[in-house]
């Protein structure tokens, strides 16, 4: 009875899914604000050309505003008690960047496009500036009403093991494919000491290093992330080509080079291992036009989540705050 309950709800997500994607549609706007797109598009850049490091930024940033509450642009609202102050959102980028767009677009068509479009807009934008695909973004979401730091508590973490991380996708309608291939995004981006520390010096207690790292690597991390040192100096999540979007992030995990866990166990997962291999193979090779094919089919199907659309929630004036 569970199995076919299981099947039951797994299908009714499956086409709820496919009609939020056609009442999302390209060119949205294209009427009611023909120049949104071209806004975003110019602030994005603007930006990455004071600070490549923001193109991260905003990639996770709209990673994690989808998976709480869907693709609503929760996590844009300030407050002590709002989403973005939940312990789960720690150091995200990128604020800043929407605020500019939003307001630019504000003073051209006022009350027409949606925080929640400009920040999916503006992920893809950050990718393809980063040396990555671009992709026709669906728009026509509209901002939720509702941001609570205490409804983050889904969100994926760095300590989680692949069944964990599977579990947390699949609530959300992404499949193992979706999970490895949005994890390619790991290929831009950094992270603190301290949230992987724990495996140089003292994983599981052991007092020894976490044996899956290949030593050479080991050696870097432990240059980089000293014994009792500094918890918040960055580290870059691709050892290889950190600023640019390609496929050797894949290539480091297939070697033992992740640097988060949650990374490195995707290569002890039968399933989400053959992901990774098929990405990995030769850098500049067809397999890494195949991750450049299928990142923006998984992006789409993210960027898809439990979206308000028609009459549901409201154009935002401002993205900090609620109208």
């Amino acid at each position: 009875m569970n199995a076919i309950l299981l099947s039951f709800l797994i299908m009714f997500m499956m086409i709820t899914l496919a009609v939020i994607q056609a009442q999302l549609r390209n060119g949205f706007y294209s009427s009611s604000c023909p120049s949104a797109e071209a806004i975003v598009r110019s602030t994005v850049e603007s930006h990455f050309n004071k600070d490549p490091t923001i193109a991260p930024g905003l990639l996770r940033l709209h990673f994690h505003d989808c998976f709480v509450q869907g693709c609503d642009g929760s996590i844009l609202i300030a407050g002590s008690s709002a989403e973005r102050n939940a312990v789960q959102n720690i150091g995200l980028r990128g604020f800043e960047v929407i605020d500019d767009a939003k307001s630019q677009i504000e003073a051209t068509c006022p009350g027409v496009v949606s925080c929640a479009d400009i920040l999916a807009l503006a992920a893809r934008d950050a990718v393809h500036l980063s040396d990555g695909p671009s992709w026709l973004v669906p728009t026509g979401r509209r901002d939720g009403r509702i941001s609570s730091s205490t409804q983050s508590s889904n969100m994926p973490s760095p300590l989680d093991s692949v069944s964990v991380q599977k579990q947390k996708f699949s609530a959300k309608g992404l499949d193992d494919h979706d999970l490895v291939t949005l994890l390619g995004a790991h290929t831009i981006g950094q992270t603190d000491c301290r949230f992987f520390s724990y495996r140089l010096y003292n994983f599981t207690t052991t007092g020894n290093a976490d044996p899956t790292i290949n030593q050479s690597f080991l050696e870097l991390l432990q240059a980089q992330c000293p014994k009792n040192g500094d918890g918040l100096r960055k580290v870059a999540l691709d050892k290889d080509s950190p600023a640019k979007f390609d496929v050797s992030y894949f290539k480091n995990v297939r070697d033992g080079s992740g640097v988060l866990e949650s990374d490195q166990r995707l290569w002890e997962d039968a399933g989400t291992k053959s992901v990774v291999q098929n990405y990995a193979g030769n850098i500049r090779g067809i397999l890494g036009l195949r991750f450049e094919f299928e990142f923006p089919k998984a992006m789409i199907k993210l960027s898809s989540i439990e979206v308000k659309i028609g009459s549901e929630g409201e154009i935002r004036k401002v993205c900090s705050k609620f109208n």
